[in-house]
């Protein structure tokens, strides 16, 4: 009895740690497929591009963004890889012991056969019926016998049993051992691309050190541009949340008065439901445009990395996404929208309110919603500008719990 209910719980173990293995590794199967597919947007948007001459700031910057592409599809295959051997070698004990197993039940299956063989005349087991001393002691030996029988039966399934276990087992190892050559492979292909990637970026940042005074003021503009540009947002997301407080206040008959210095959104109990239900989305939200790979990643991050003193460290409060001409914003979750704003030259701001969540759509050049409108997961909320020199068409894509900002990487889905 304790060793069915020993046997139960190894396999219930085992059972949820191949369940928790195929999980990540499905999991990370994903990231991949979205880095490769975010590579090939990148490839398809440059060969589309018109053929006017980049600056070497462009060039750099579209050289870094495949660089940072590469690198990640390199860690997640590593990732993958170092999964995958972690899985054989547990598989390989299994196998080890397995084949242990079956040579100590073999072993007393072949002694059972041989004790067998030596009692297999019929009258040696009816003199061993009848030398008993008592009816009682004759029937116990007659179901001796028979249990005996029933136990050879029994060892023979369990051999059976085991060796297909075992066989199973030895073609998920092959494959798996398959599928590690495949990925070592990849990861081989990668990191030689990034070694010639890496070669043509050192070119371009050659060119840049040879006139630095010229491509550091460049640099300066667009980090005044960035700061000034994250003031503005920063501003609107403080009167987003005063604008969610004050209608608040006014349904439930409050003073408005304090409303604008706070900096948490007072929820009601349908907020609170809304805001529950875009955090468990977290990781599954669709991407805020059809296509399109992400050029700028959130958190710090160089102008350039080329070797100008002047090229320091930025913060980016979202991320940017590069996509096609004529693309448009499309909202990530249901919600209200907060906002439409013009700034910066005329392109216009869009601020969507999910509870205390907000998601922001900067970059578009007309918009196709109203403040207090309610818009569904996939509604189109405008279409994007696209820079005329450049030629580029990119989402400024944004998320906050109140004022603080959130990693739209670790919230869409990937």
């Amino acid at each position: 009895m304790i060793r069915t209910l020993l046997t139960l719980f190894l396999i219930c173990t085992t059972t949820i740690g191949w369940s928790q293995t195929s999980a990540e590794q499905k999991k990370l199967e994903q990231q991949k497929k979205q880095i490769q597919k975010e590579i090939k947007e990148f490839q398809n948007l440059l060969n589309k591009e018109d053929k006017k001459e980049k600056s070497v700031l462009g060039q750099i910057k579209e050289s870094e963004v495949k660089i940072r592409l590469t690198e990640n599809l390199i860690g997640t295959i590593q990732k993958q890889s170092r999964l995958l051997s972690d899985d054989i070698y547990l598989n390989q004990k299994k196998v080890n012991k397995l084949n242990k197993e079956l040579e100590v039940l073999k072993e007393d299956y072949a002694n059972t056969i041989v004790k067998a063989y030596k009692s297999r005349s019929e009258q040696s087991r009816i003199m061993f019926i009848l030398s008993s001393e008592s009816f009682l002691q004759a029937y116990k030996r007659v179901q001796y016998m028979k249990q005996y029988g029933e136990f050879r039966k029994m060892q023979a399934e369990e051999i059976k049993e085991k060796m297909a276990e075992l066989d199973a087992l030895i073609q998920k190892l092959n494959g798996q051992k398959k599928e590690k050559e495949v990925l070592l492979a990849e990861t081989k292909e990668q990191k030689e691309d990034l070694v010639g990637d890496k070669k043509e970026h050192e070119k371009l940042v050659k060119i840049i050190q040879r006139d630095k005074k010229k491509y550091a003021a460049d640099i300066k503009k667009k980090q005044k541009q960035e700061r000034d540009l994250q003031n503005q947002i920063d501003e609107l997301i403080r009167k987003a949340i005063a604008e969610a407080n004050k209608k608040k206040a006014k349904a439930e008959g409050k003073s408005t008065t304090n409303v604008s210095s706070s900096k948490f959104a007072e929820l009601s109990k349908e907020g609170k439901i809304v805001a529950d239900n875009f955090k468990a989305s977290k990781g599954q939200l669709p991407w805020p445009v059809d296509k399109g790979y992400v050029s700028v990643p959130f958190g710090k991050y160089r102008a350039t990395s080329a070797d100008v003193k002047t090229s320091s460290e930025m913060n980016s409060t979202g991320i940017e996404i590069t996509t096609e001409k004529g693309s448009s914003a499309k909202a990530v979750f249901d919600g209200v929208v907060n906002s439409v704003s013009q700034i910066n030259g005329g392109r216009k701001f869009v601020i969507v309110e999910h509870g205390n969540y907000l998601t922001l759509y900067y970059n578009l050049s007309s918009v196709s919603v109203s403040i207090g409108d309610k818009v569904k997961m996939g509604q189109k909320l405008g279409t994007l500008w696209t820079n005329p020199i450049t030629g580029e068409t990119v989402i400024k894509f944004i998320m906050t719990q109140n004022t603080d900002y959130l990693n739209p990487q670790q919230w869409l889905n990937r």
